[in-house]
C-alpha cells in the first residue's frame, strides 16, 4: 500500500491548493450531503457523517457550505440531489486493478465518463467482480506525523482493533477491519492524537510494483478519472518505490 498511499497524501495536498480544489471541495459535500441522508443530520450519532465533515474541515471546506450539505442530505433544506453509488471495475496500464467508485444522480453520464477516461488512458473496462476480488474493504485512519512515533500511534490504536500502522514518509496510515473504523478513530481522539481523515477504502490484498513510466501512466488515468464530477474514490493495486516516485515528483 505503501506507494499508492503516499502518492494520494501526496497529491490530497496538492489538490487542496490548486485549481481542481473546487471539484475536490464539491466531491466532498456531496459526501456529507449523502451521510447525512443516510444516517441522519446529528454527527454524534452518525460516524459517517462525522468522518465526513471533519475531512472537509481539514480540507478547509467554509463551513456554511458544509452546514448547508447537511441540511440538503437530511431534508432540512431544499436541493438535494438523489445520489446513487456505483462501482465499475477495469484495468489500467501494466495490468494495475483499477475500482472506480462513483455518487451520481445519472447513472448514463457516470458510465460514459469512466469509459471514456479509460479508453482513452490505456485502460479498459471489467465485468463486475473480475477486479473487487483483489480489494479488501478496510478502515483506513490518516494521521499527521508532528511530534508522534509510529509506537505511540500504535499504542493509542492496538487495543481498538487496528491492524496495522504503515508509514507514509509524513503521515503514519492507520489500518483496519471496516468495522472497527470507529472504534479505532475513538481511540485517537481518546488519547489525544489529531488525525486527517477516517473512511472505509478497498485497500489491496496484492500490488503490481511499476517504474516511473508505468507510474507515469496510471496516474495520469487515475486523474483522468477524478477530473469527472460523478467519480468519488479510485483505488487500484500499484506500488511505486520513494526512489520512482521522486522521480515522477521531479
Amino acid at each position: 500500500m505503501s506507494g499508492h498511499s503516499k502518492w494520494a497524501t501526496t497529491k490530497h495536498k496538492k489538490a487542496v491548493i490548486d485549481a481542481k480544489r473546487g471539484k475536490l471541495f464539491a466531491k466532498m459535500i456531496k459526501n456529507i450531503e449523502v451521510a447525512a441522508r443516510t444516517g441522519g443530520a446529528d454527527p454524534g450519532g452518525n460516524p459517517t457523517l462525522f468522518d465526513a465533515i471533519q475531512k472537509a474541515k481539514k480540507s478547509s471546506v467554509p463551513n456554511k457550505n458544509i452546514d448547508s450539505a447537511v441540511k440538503r442530505g437530511a431534508g432540512l433544506e431544499a436541493g438535494g440531489a438523489d445520489y446513487e453509488t456505483i462501482m465499475y471495475e477495469g484495468y489500467g496500464p501494466n495490468g494495475v486493478a483499477v475500482l472506480i467508485e462513483c455518487l451520481t444522480d445519472n447513472r448514463n453520464r457516470a458510465a460514459s465518463d469512466v469509459r471514456v477516461a479509460m479508453t482513452r488512458n490505456g485502460g479498459n473496462m471489467a465485468d463486475p467482480g473480475s477486479v473487487s476480488y483483489l480489494f479488501n474493504r478496510k478502515g483506513v485512519v490518516i494521521v499527521p506525523k508532528g511530534e508522534l512515533t509510529e509506537d505511540d500511534v500504535l499504542g493509542a490504536v492496538l487495543e481498538a482493533g487496528a491492524e496495522e500502522v504503515n508509514d507514509l514518509g509524513e503521515s503514519f496510515e492507520v489500518i483496519s477491519e471496516a468495522t472497527d473504523l470507529v472504534a479505532v478513530r475513538t481511540a485517537l481522539q481518546d488519547a489525544g492524537v489529531d488525525y486527517d481523515s477516517a473512511e472505509a477504502n478497498f485497500v489491496p490484498t496484492m500490488q503490481v510494483e511499476l517504474d516511473e513510466e508505468g507510474a507515469r501512466k496510471i496516474f495520469k488515468l487515475i486523474d483522468a478519472l477524478e477530473d469527472s464530477d460523478d467519480v468519488q474514490n479510485v483505488f487500484a493495486n500499484f506500488d511505486v518505490s520513494d526512489d520512482v516516485m521522486a522521480k515522477v515528483d521531479a
